[in-house]
């Protein structure tokens, strides 16, 4: 779904679409720790699995009815297995991907490590809250998700990926230390920590997504697959691991923990800059601003896809781009007329025989044009010559006239 929104989307609106999206995994995510403690408390815990199934079929037979099918982005086609292989090379070809997904990786173990030791924190003294409490602990992180979608608009689509990245790492990092060292004595510290680090987390998810989109157009999918797996590895390694900190060092230990996986985090943002083209340094600039707004990452700029509709305001732009094209070529056309100029597609179109008739016809006009100018040159060599032949007269016959 991810990879089609990111064909879908308009490169300078990517990161709303997808926070929108991701917000809806993240809530799902959330709901079901909701309803699991809920569900514990009043039936067998077998409920569950039956309310997947249903849960399960109702998503594919809304598939069926309501997702469009669109066209392969490689109608080619691609071998399975090359394909797969193609993810890794594309590992050693972007170095923006592999930032990505070392980033994803340490903050996804911050996410799972909280919701994970939170149920063993709140059980626990001084709080001893039943699962159906517990559950309701998921709320906070879904009013997080519901701010994600106008956060995405208002900061992750107005500046380069790698800063909304690292302000959400900041975000994170304020949260899980508000928690850590004040959870044991208070449920504030729990609270602020829900909600800022899911937003952190999503935000940071958000921008780099917006970011290895761009690096492989019709390759989304597999640039997802790369950046999916390192999330969940990181998932799966805080859960384990701070399940196992929090049994010997307890709710600060485990706190601990995450602090550490978000500076690593930052150490990956900041080994690389937002313009740096290669693997380390921060050639180019710190600037924080896209140097092209209709790009999703601020300097690739990407050509549009065919499934992607027009926005309101592409198509305004393109029907005055249409208008002027229409006026330029009617004021063309008036100008060609007013003139009198040939049309070069008309005498290129007309035959070889037609043309050598014309051309014939040109030569006997200049030959008849050039025989009536000799003559009026002759005639007018004769009027010049003639009054120069008169002879003087007598001067007895101009006498015997005066006489």
């Amino acid at each position: 779904m991810l990879p089609l929104v990111g064909d879908l989307a308009p490169p300078q609106k990517r990161a709303s679409a997808l926070s929108i999206v991701v917000s809806g995994l993240m809530l799902g995510i959330l709901i079901a720790r909701l309803l699991s403690g809920i569900m514990t408390q009043f039936v067998t815990w077998r409920a569950v699995y039956w309310l997947s199934v249903g849960l399960q079929y109702a998503i594919w037979f809304l598939l069926y009815l309501f997702m469009p099918d669109y066209p392969s982005t490689n109608p080619g086609g691609l071998n399975y297995f090359k394909m797969l292989w193609s993810i890794l090379v594309m590992l050693t070809k972007h170095p923006v991907l592999v930032q990505a997904c070392f980033i994803s990786f340490f903050t996804a173990a911050t996410f799972t490590n909280f919701w994970t030791v939170l149920t063993f924190l709140l059980s626990g003294p001084p709080y001893n809250y039943d699962p159906v409490v517990i559950g309701l602990f998921a709320l906070i992180g879904i009013a997080s998700m519901c701010v994600g979608p106008v956060y995405a608009r208002l900061v992750i689509d107005r500046f380069v990926p790698l800063f909304s990245v690292i302000l959400g790492m900041a975000w994170c990092l304020v949260g899980i230390t508000l928690g850590t060292y004040t959870g044991t004595f208070t449920v504030a510290g729990p609270i602020l920590q829900a909600f800022m680090n899911d937003l952190g987390m999503q935000s940071a998810q958000i921008a780099n997504r917006s970011a290895i989109y761009a690096v492989e157009p019709k390759g989304r999918n597999r640039v997802n697959t790369a950046f999916m797996v390192a999330t969940f590895l990181g998932q799966l390694v805080g859960t384990s691991v701070g399940s196992h900190l929090f049994a010997r060092g307890g709710w600060i230990a485990s706190g601990s923990y995450s602090m550490g996986s978000i500076g690593m985090s930052l150490v990956f943002c900041f080994m690389r800059g937002p313009w740096e083209e290669g693997w380390f340094g921060w050639h180019g600039g710190w600037s924080i601003w896209k140097k092209d707004a209709k790009s999703a990452d601020g300097k690739v700029v990407e050509e549009k896809n065919p499934l992607r509709r027009l926005t309101t305001k592409e198509k305004v732009e393109q029907r005055d781009l249409e208008k002027a094209e229409a006026e330029d070529e009617q004021h063309h056309d008036q100008h060609v007329h007013a003139h009198g100029h040939d049309n070069q597609e008309v005498v290129n179109a007309e035959p070889m025989e037609r043309s050598l008739e014309m051309r014939a016809a040109e030569d006997k006009t200049d030959e008849a044009s050039g025989e009536d100018e000799d003559k009026i040159s002759s005639k007018s060599g004769e009027d010049d010559v003639a009054p120069k032949n008169l002879a003087p007269q007598p001067a007895s016959m101009t006498g015997a006239t005066g006489a």
